[in-house]
């Protein structure tokens, strides 16, 4: 990868390199970092234990290559991931570097429903980064991930790296409209009778008591159920702030998992990044907080808004 044969220094770039051999990975990572190095750069590895081995290796264990801990980078929650990117390039551009190249590799999951939020985040961040001095080579080992991961790649990257090098991605698809293709899975509880169903609410300080009673029965560390009923709390205050009655609330509680679901009769928004940053930027003062709180605190925010209205699916894993 030459740095001659890519496009000029910017935004946020976003690369892909699908691999099969240990050498695949090392033919392209390693020249990625150490060109960084001598323009000046910063270069870090986030990646899988046994990548960022074969890749330390590779490098001699290079003194100004830093290796960290994928879960320090890829928080198990998406939003927390962007916030984390965004700090690392503020920290290294404290101390004069001009950017920040990062060989990463997202821990996707173990069930399609994880794929497909890692998937979506793979979009967003085109957006969410696009103003931040860093440059991601995102790695995908093709003998392990599985094929609808690795067609997503294909989709989420504007640039990808070859055996011949660095070239644009002719399947790079615009992220908002890529987003808007991924389906909000069915959920199997939804079908069932709910814990608790909440019709036309009026008086919300009610709703989050009865919500609060019985996320009390759950048998589950508390932080995790308190934050999930702080993310209840924001999105049925939304759904009176934004929204048009009737508002309308439904709640299941499972051995694994709980599901609430918020409606309302309003028109919604249509925007696909919606949630993966504070509404109004840097100035928190200004609110908008509370899909980015959401999307923080449970495993899955979806959100599908049709002819009926706007409805607000929260998830979040309890095993």
């Amino acid at each position: 990868m030459r740095e001659a044969s890519t496009p000029g220094r910017g935004g946020y770039r976003h690369d892909a390199l699908l691999f099969d051999t240990d050498d695949r990975l090392t033919d392209a990572a390693v020249p990625f970092l150490l060109e960084g190095l001598d323009a000046g750069e910063a270069a870090v590895v986030a990646t899988s234990p046994r990548t960022a081995d074969v890749l330390r290796d590779a490098l001699d264990g290079h003194p100004l290559v830093h290796v960290v801990a994928r879960g320090d980078v890829y928080r198990a929650r998406t939003p927390t991931a962007i916030t984390t990117f965004r700090r690392l390039a503020e920290e290294r551009s404290a101390g004069g570097t001009t950017r920040v190249r990062v060989v990463g590799e997202v821990d996707f999951g173990r069930t399609e429903r994880d794929w497909l939020e890692w998937q979506r985040y793979e979009a967003v961040i085109n957006h969410a980064l696009a103003s931040w001095p860093l440059w991601g080579l995102c790695v995908f080992d093709t003998q392990r991930l599985p094929d609808p991961v690795l067609e997503s790649a294909m989709r989420t990257h504007s640039g990808v790296v070859t055996t011949d090098g660095w070239a644009p991605n002719a399947q790079f698809r615009a992220p908002a409209e890529y987003v808007r293709t991924l389906p909000v899975p069915p959920e199997p509880l939804e079908h069932t009778p709910p814990r608790l169903a909440a019709l036309d609410v009026t008086d919300f300080i009610a709703l989050r008591h009865a919500v609060a009673a019985e996320l009390a029965t759950v048998d589950a560390p508390r932080d995790p159920v308190e934050d999930y009923l702080l993310a209840v709390d924001e999105m049925s205050s939304n759904a009176a702030r934004h929204g048009r009655p009737p508002i309308s609330l439904r709640l299941w509680i499972s051995t694994d998992r709980l599901v609430c679901t918020i409606a309302d009769r309003g028109p919604g928004w249509d925007d696909p990044f919606a949630g993966y940053g504070p509404a109004h930027g840097e100035d928190l003062s200004r609110g908008g907080m509370g899909l980015w709180l959401a999307r923080q605190l449970c495993d899955h925010v979806d959100i599908t808004t049709d002819g009926d209205g706007t409805r607000v699916r929260l998830t979040l894993r309890l095993r």
